[in-house]
């Protein structure tokens, strides 16, 4: 049987609404109930739900009501000292540091985790990966962009191309090599 992992972006949240980076005990907004009632209708009955630690993403599991497995690997970027902070503050108090991190996928002004990192993770955990069948797995925006630049075999220069909303799905298959399926 191939493998199929479907990675679901966990529900909005505040932080996202406005433009600032989570904070890792950060919840899911009051409203996402109903458009995670409608990801559960179209996404039946995975054989395992592979989950980031992060309290946003086990609310968005926890919808399946089935066994959760979380995964340390599927954990956010480490944003470092710039957790809680918006990207709007960020433009005023530090531009070149928000400048270097937005141009140079290796730079970790914040005391963080680069984004070259995260892909190379993200990567490294792709290819370990021996699981055969339907893998549902509940994450984050940024690791859900390394992922598919992984699968796409893209540099992490082209990490902030990429846009994943609340919810948004992607699906990955494996028959030899990842494939992104769109």
């Amino acid at each position: 049987m191939p493998t199929r992992i479907s990675l679901l972006c966990h529900g909005r949240t505040q932080a996202q609404r406005h433009g600032r980076f989570a904070l890792d005990d950060e919840p899911l907004e009051a409203g996402e109930a109903q458009r995670l009632a409608a990801r559960v209708a179209e996404i039946k009955a995975p054989r395992r739900i592979l989950c980031a630690p992060e309290w946003r993403a086990r609310q968005t599991a926890a919808a399946w009501h089935g066994d959760v497995e979380l995964l340390d690997v599927l954990r956010d970027c480490d944003y470092g000292a710039w957790r809680g902070r918006s990207l709007a503050a960020l433009q005023e108090e530090a531009a070149p540091a928000l400048a270097e991190w937005l141009s140079d996928p290796a730079s970790a002004p914040h005391g963080g985790e680069s984004q070259a990192h995260l892909c190379a993770r993200i990567g490294a955990w792709l290819d370990g990966f021996g699981d055969d069948g339907h893998i549902l797995v509940v994450s984050h925006p940024a690791v859900i962009r390394a992922a598919v630049l992984h699968a796409l075999q893209a540099g992490a220069q082209a990490f902030n191309c990429i846009d994943v909303a609340p919810l948004a799905l992607v699906d990955l298959r494996f028959h030899g090599r990842w494939r992104l399926r769109v």
